[in-house]
């Protein structure tokens, strides 16, 4: 843990929390109780995603109604 004494103007209210400028965490004035680090989620691929929204069940019949248009479509595949 450490400390920073950031400037406010004067006039302005002083935000409850702000970006700690040395760390870039969040930052507050209670120095007993400081905010919790923002939760950072993995990174996901594209494919976790869709996965997440679709079954295999649905995958599988996305898949075979794409193959069955590939295969009756006139044009030929190379």
């Amino acid at each position: 843990m450490h400390e920073t004494r950031p400037s406010f103007a004067s006039d302005a209210a002083v935000p409850e929390l702000w970006d700690c400028p040395r760390c870039g965490l969040p930052a507050g004035q209670d120095e007993h109780n400081p905010p919790a680090p923002p939760k950072n989620e993995p990174y996901k691929t594209h494919l976790a995603y869709v996965k997440e929204r679709r079954s295999d069940k649905d995958g599988a019949a996305i898949l075979a109604e794409a193959l069955e248009r590939l295969r009756t479509s006139s044009r030929p595949i190379y």
